[in-house]
């Protein structure tokens, strides 16, 4: 038996004609269970029912479950998912005016080890399969009233997507099928620290890329993200020019500053010099605190010096609004080490 969320519409249809079913019913499954939410078989009118029948023998229809729902005074929400044997994963829901993003997770852990993410403090413990990456976006949905809906999904939550590329494009093309949730490419962002190889990926899927850049040489980078090591920042830019050349979008470079490691003057304008030639925005984050990192975040007064500096030299740059940190859900705070036992109860929300 294979589950249904795990199976793009292609994936989905070679099955059924492996069971002797006529493909066009992978259509009318799709349309059924993400089009109209319906996840009773017996339901599904304009299909036979002898096929009705036999479909729950070989399609399970298992998401994760939702334990927990926060919701920060800004109306960030943050959701804990379950994930099996005690493990969990975090999902945030972000409004932004006429926009409502999620972003998701795609490891349980992560190997990374940022040095300044608090999700790099548990370590990788495996990897989300497509229904647990797609489960997140439709238990989110399940909550929210009819007139809202979610119009962004960015993988920007607990783990790199990268390092777990076949279930995380394999959910891009499930939420992007016209027959279900018919969700934009381009509404939809794949965030990595760098792991270069798998970089191309994100230009065939059709999503945006964003880059945590996070530095400016490769010694003050590779101190706080060891991956610098594997594939410095030559490479790495090469591969941010690559994307942008074949898809003619920008890359979005994420930025953290980090109180006196990242966010002097000549740190502005250093980074200027490395991305002048790269289509992008450049996203600065302050940094949002969270318990024994050894970093800082920096003044408000330095802050704005840092976006000053990077504006006059002529960079495209937006600072990151600081969402849900009451609640620990802001970027680079995700993680579940620290559980409750209460939580490992199905959300009531």
């Amino acid at each position: 038996m294979k589950n249904f969320y795990d199976l793009t519409a292609a994936e989905l249809a070679d099955y059924l004609v492996s069971k002797d079913i006529k493909k066009f019913r992978a259509q009318q499954l799709y349309k059924w269970i993400y089009g109209q939410n319906e996840t009773d078989f017996n339901n599904m009118t304009d299909i036979s029912k002898t096929l009705r029948a036999q479909l729950p023998e070989l399609l399970s229809l298992d998401l994760p479950a939702m334990l927990t729902e926060h919701i920060s005074k800004d109306g960030t929400r943050k959701y804990l998912f379950d994930m099996g044997e005690g493990r969990s994963v975090e999902s945030v829901l972000i409004p932004s005016g006429d926009r409502l993003t999620l972003c998701v997770s795609s490891e349980v852990g992560c190997n990374m080890a940022c040095k300044f993410c608090y999700t790099a403090k548990q370590k990788l413990q495996r990897r989300l399969k497509a229904s647990e990456i797609v489960g997140q976006l439709l238990g989110v949905s399940s909550k929210l009233p009819e007139d809202m809906r979610i119009t962004n999904v960015v993988f920007m939550g607990m783990g790199e997507p990268l390092d777990n590329s076949d279930e995380v494009f394999r959910s891009i093309e499930i939420m992007h099928h016209s027959w279900g949730l018919n969700m934009s490419r381009k509404k939809i962002t794949v965030s990595t620290s760098g792991i270069v190889p798998e970089m191309h990926k994100v230009a065939d899927s059709g999503a945006r890329l964003a880059v945590s850049l996070n530095g400016v040489n490769d010694e003050v980078r590779s101190g706080i993200m060891p991956i610098n090591k594997r594939w410095p920042l030559t490479d790495l830019l090469q591969a941010c020019r690559d994307y942008c050349d074949t898809t003619g979008d920008r890359v979005t470079l994420e930025y953290v500053l980090l109180k006196d490691v990242t966010d002097s003057i000549e740190d502005a304008r250093a980074l200027y010099e490395l991305t002048k030639d790269i289509p992008c925005k450049i996203n600065i984050i302050p940094f949002n605190e969270h318990p024994n990192s050894g970093f800082q975040r920096p003044s408000e007064r330095a802050i704005q010096r840092f976006q000053n500096a990077l504006m006059d030299a002529g960079s495209h740059v937006l600072r990151r609004k600081t969402m849900g940190r009451d609640i620990y859900a802001a970027c680079g705070q995700l993680t579940t080490v620290a559980k409750q036992q209460n939580d490992f109860q199905p959300a009531t929300v």
